[in-house]
C-alpha cells in the first residue's frame, strides 16, 4: 500500500480573505450618510441617533455630521445646526 496520494487533488490551498472588522471612524470624526462607522460579529455596538445598522451588524451613517460613542452606544450628531437632535446631543 502507498503512503503518498496519488497526483489527485489536495486538501490544502485555499486562503480566504480577511473581513477587516473594527472600528471606522471614532469619536469627533466627521461621517457622511452611508459611511461605515464599526464593522462588527454580533452587537458589542449598538446603534444610535442617525445610525442604522445593516445585515451584517455593520454600522453606518444615515445624516452628516460627527460620530459620538457614548458607552456602547454610536450616535451622528447632525452637522446642520437646524436638525433635531437628543437634549443630550446639544452643541
Amino acid at each position: 500500500m502507498a503512503h503518498k496520494k496519488g497526483q489527485g487533488s489536495t486538501k490544502n490551498g485555499r486562503d480566504s480573505n480577511p473581513q477587516y472588522r473594527g472600528i471606522k471612524l471614532y469619536g469627533g470624526e466627521v461621517a457622511q450618510p452611508g459611511s461605515i462607522i464599526v464593522r462588527q460579529v454580533g452587537t458589542p455596538f449598538k446603534a444610535g441617533f442617525n445610525v442604522k445598522e445593516g445585515s451584517d451588524n455593520t454600522l453606518y451613517a444615515v445624516a452628516n455630521g460627527t460620530v459620538v460613542f457614548r458607552g456602547r452606544t454610536v450616535h451622528v450628531n447632525p452637522a446642520d445646526a437646524k436638525a433635531p437632535r437628543p437634549f443630550w446631543l446639544a452643541n
